[in-house]
């Protein structure tokens, strides 16, 4: 039950499902946390309650049999009820590692009541034992496209298992388009599809080629087409996420066939969407890849810079950003029409004591505006897991949270020196003055795509008018917050909603910055004698 997860149709299971009796399922996405990526406090200036939809869920949903009958309850937008519990025969549950605080509430309240359990997701696998699986019915450990049958067909014979494991990563071509008549749209700032799922590279810290292999597998556009009428005739009008681990791991494909498709349906429509996504850095590489994917409605792209020293970019074999211009790139896609979203790390061993300054200059002339600045973690199964695990430097537990200071290693510069000096930077970035000049940096840069017309309505006037009295006059910066007003109307004004959005995310970045509790010295000292 990952990020897609999804469809099956057979003569065998067709048959099985016609015996099953209909029964009640309740998909369950848990709360997020006040994170980074939550911008909570920037939803309340637009009205929305969750950037995103559980794009997961809803393709396992459309995965169920039609007659079952099915409600979805997003924590993150909706208040889950006894009354949603006791309707349920089967309460499906996906997470993330973040979401576990709130997984773990919604799984006592099953247990409470004696409903069955089935979960599934990143929480769900291996590596996460220590979260406790004993008391979940059913786990689904990897993509559902191949496990999901198996369960429903031992379901119909009384003999479903606790634990089904994918043997084979599926072939996506057979995914559904999510059931998303499930969800109330108008709550979500956002709508996601995914086109493909794992990432060609390798970077030790990360856990995508684990959960979705090195080989990217994509949807044809035939699918992405349906997804996208899916959505269209809805009644969606604005941004959708491509979720893919890197959008661009099959580059041939999406020159070819996918990006061209996306482009004259674009047309036909009259540009309903724009769209952004997650890519590695050598994007900037192809001339031909950036202008088709402006022309399809692309206007921003999450990147892992992770940090401007060679050596700790070679320590994690970050392959794109290995031996480049870090910076010439990110500007070379800003001057190409996207807004670049970088994500930064810091306690990499062959980080030098200036790291915590560097990754600070590197941002402000970067015009990164959006820029996620975590400490260095092991996720379970990864390379960097393994080798710390060797040298006896992990501690136990994480979050799961990528900016709240949180690791699970003995960093080689000090706990208490990783520790302040993260602190520092997140304080540092989003201040009201740095934060306001980034936003000026970017936007001298930035050259969108010219045949995109701006969608406005009541709700960004009211957002508008909301950061006029929130950022101009009750918070600290709002001398920062008129000059931006000013400049950008002045400099860039076919820029200025997008100016006045990346102003009110900076309010949410701020609130986040906030919370950073750098540890007393001798709790560090303590973490330090912990060694697992």
């Amino acid at each position: 039950m990952h990020g897609g997860g999804q469809g099956f149709e057979s003569p065998q299971l067709h048959h099985t499902i016609q015996k099953e009796r209909n029964l009640k399922v309740l998909l369950v996405y848990p709360q997020i946390p006040d994170t980074f990526w939550s911008f909570k406090h920037a939803l309340r200036f637009i009205s929305k309650k969750a950037i995103f939809a559980p794009l997961g869920l809803l393709t396992v949903a459309a995965m169920l049999p039609a007659e079952w009958e099915k409600k979805l309850v997003d924590m993150n937008t909706a208040t889950l009820t006894g009354k949603d519990l006791k309707w349920a025969d089967y309460v499906f549950i996906s997470a993330m590692v973040v979401q576990q605080d709130s997984a773990r509430e919604v799984i006592d309240r099953c247990r409470k009541l004696g409903t069955k359990i089935v979960a599934g997701g990143p929480l769900f696998s291996t590596g996460y034992e220590e979260f406790g699986f004993d008391d979940i019915d059913h786990l689904i450990f990897g993509e559902a496209e191949n496990i999901l049958p198996l369960f429903l067909e031992d379901l119909d014979k009384g003999c479903a298992r606790h634990i089904y494991a994918a043997k084979e990563r599926p072939d996506i071509t057979k995914t559904p388009v999510p059931l998303w008549s499930l969800i109330d749209k108008k709550k979500y700032q956002s709508m996601s599809i995914q086109y493909s799922r794992g990432c060609p590279f390798d970077c030790e810290f990360c856990d995508i080629v684990i959960m979705n292999g090195h080989i990217p597998r994509t949807k044809d556009k035939n699918q992405i087409l349906a997804e996208l009428d899916t959505l269209y005739n809805l009644g969606w009008r604005g941004s959708v996420f491509l979720v893919d681990d890197n959008f661009i791991g099959n580059k041939r494909k999406l020159k070819s066939e996918i990006l061209p498709a996306v482009i004259e349906w674009m047309k036909e429509k009259k540009h309903p969407f724009s769209f952004f996504t997650e890519a590695s850095l050598n994007l900037a590489d192809d001339e031909k890849l950036m202008r088709l994917m402006t022309a399809a409605g692309f206007d921003g792209v999450f990147v892992g810079i992770e940090s401007p020293n060679e050596e700790s970019l070679v320590e994690c074999n970050k392959i794109p950003n290995k031996n480049r211009d870090l910076l010439a790139s990110v500007k070379k896609l800003q001057s190409h029409g996207f807004q670049v979203e970088g994500g930064f790390i810091v306690g990499f061993d062959s980080d030098p004591a200036s790291i915590f300054e560097s990754q600070i200059s590197f941002i402000q002339k970067s015009g990164i505006v959006t820029a996620m600045v975590g400490v260095l973690m092991a996720p379970p199964g990864t390379r960097l897991y393994k080798r710390l695990k060797g040298e006896k430097r992990l501690l136990s537990g994480g979050t799961g949270d990528n900016t709240d200071g949180s690791t699970n290693i003995m960093p080689k510069m000090g706990r208490e020196t990783l520790a302040r000096g993260y602190k520092h930077i997140l304080s540092t970035i989003y201040a009201s003055r740095p934060y306001y000049e980034r936003i000026i940096t970017f936007l001298k840069e930035y050259k969108p795509e010219g045949k995109r017309k701006g969608n406005i309505n009541p709700r960004h006037i009211v957002a508008l008018i909301k950061s006029m009295w929130v950022l101009g006059i009750k918070e600290k910066g709002r001398g920062c917050y008129w000059r931006l007003f000013a400049w950008t109307l002045l400099k860039k004004p076919k820029s200025f909603p997008l100016s006045i959005t990346f102003a009110i995310q900076g309010f949410h970045f701020r609130k986040v910055a906030e919370k950073i509790h750098v540890p007393p010295i001798e709790d560090i000292q303590e973490l330090e004698q912990a060694k697992t």
